[in-house]
């Protein structure tokens, strides 16, 4: 009777393939050259969108690499090949340059549109395996892919393949943002919506302001400051000096330790915490919640402090939940 084969465990085929996956992109680090930046110099200089195609699962691919370049400063849309041949090359224009996918190099249905980038006269980057495709021969900078098995068993699926053209595509666009100098607010500008626009908002959106904000000298006595406190209700009093620079805080904690029969005679900067940790109006409000983090003791309350490092707001941990940032 014959013996029954064993059959890979879940994990190992998932473990499998990950490892073929990897050596992929390591080998794709690895192998590449000059042409890479030609590349990037070529669609830098773009005054149009950067058109990007490719048919079946390079397609897929083809769309998430638009629309991370879109995101990240680089306007780009997607295309689909077949589309394009009937009609789609309107969208197609003087100032674009294209960016085609094709593992074999060979597919057939981005004839049409490789065909207009050379007649119209618009700059052509390419990804494919061979290098000597016809796809590669068409294009002004042709980046090829790496031999790599497939993580599939049967070495036919698109995993590799697919995962080195995704990771292409970022390197493109990282490359791409770079140079343009791309910031954290530029990226705000373009994703204000959902969780990462809510965390790319800035302190002085959500930070209270004017009467709201609990502040004492100093030199106040500790009965006065907790009057302060509890009115204010942010468990939290900032005392500052005589420039209204802000020299400490006080916290519930604070409170807790300095406990004693003597407390409510003593002064604010007998209990303050001195250099507390602040931050500025300008700062993002994933920055904030950062800082408050950050540190042997994670605290619920920061200053909001001007140049001159005078208090002008304060922002709670409360107004970031309720913001969706923390």
């Amino acid at each position: 009777m014959t013996a029954p084969i064993p059959v890979p465990g879940d994990l190992d085929v998932a473990r499998s393939v990950l490892h073929t996956e990897a050596a992929g992109l390591h080998a794709l680090a690895a192998g590449l050259t000059g042409s890479f930046g030609d590349a990037v110099d070529l669609l830098a200089r773009v005054t149009g969108r950067v058109v990007v195609s490719g048919m079946g699962k390079s397609g897929l691919v083809a769309r998430k690499i638009a629309s991370t370049l879109a995101s990240t400063g680089t306007p780009a849309l997607f295309v689909h090949p077949a589309e394009a041949s009937h009609g789609d090359l309107g969208m197609v224009v003087q100032g674009d340059a294209v960016l085609a996918l094709s593992n074999s190099g060979e597919t057939a249905e981005l004839a049409d549109l490789v065909a207009h980038s050379r007649r119209v006269g618009l700059p052509l980057v390419t990804i494919a395996a061979l290098a000597g495709s016809t796809l590669a021969a068409a294009a002004d900078v042709a980046l090829a892919l790496p031999a790599a098995a497939e993580a599939c068993p049967m070495g036919l699926a698109p995993t590799t393949s697919t995962t080195m053209q995704m990771a292409l595509g970022d390197a493109i666009a990282v490359a791409l943002l770079t140079r343009r100098g791309f910031t954290a607010a530029d990226f705000h500008q373009i994703h204000p919506g959902g969780q990462l626009g809510t965390r790319l908002r800035r302190v002085r959106d959500l930070m209270h302001t004017g009467d709201a904000v609990p502040l004492a000298r100093y030199d106040t006595p500790m009965d006065r400051a907790l009057l302060l406190m509890t009115e204010k209700h942010f468990g939290c009093l900032g005392a500052v000096d005589e420039s209204g620079r802000l020299a400490g805080i006080i916290t519930d904690g604070d409170l807790r330790r300095a406990m004693g029969p003597d407390l409510l005679s003593r002064r604010v900067a007998d209990v303050m915490t001195h250099n507390p940790r602040t931050i500025a109006p300008g700062a993002l409000a994933g920055e904030a919640l950062h800082a408050m983090n950050a540190g042997e003791r994670p605290i619920t309350a920061l200053f909001v402090v001007d140049t001159a490092s005078r208090p002008i707001g304060v922002l709670h941990i409360h107004d970031l939940l309720r913001a969706g940032v923390a």
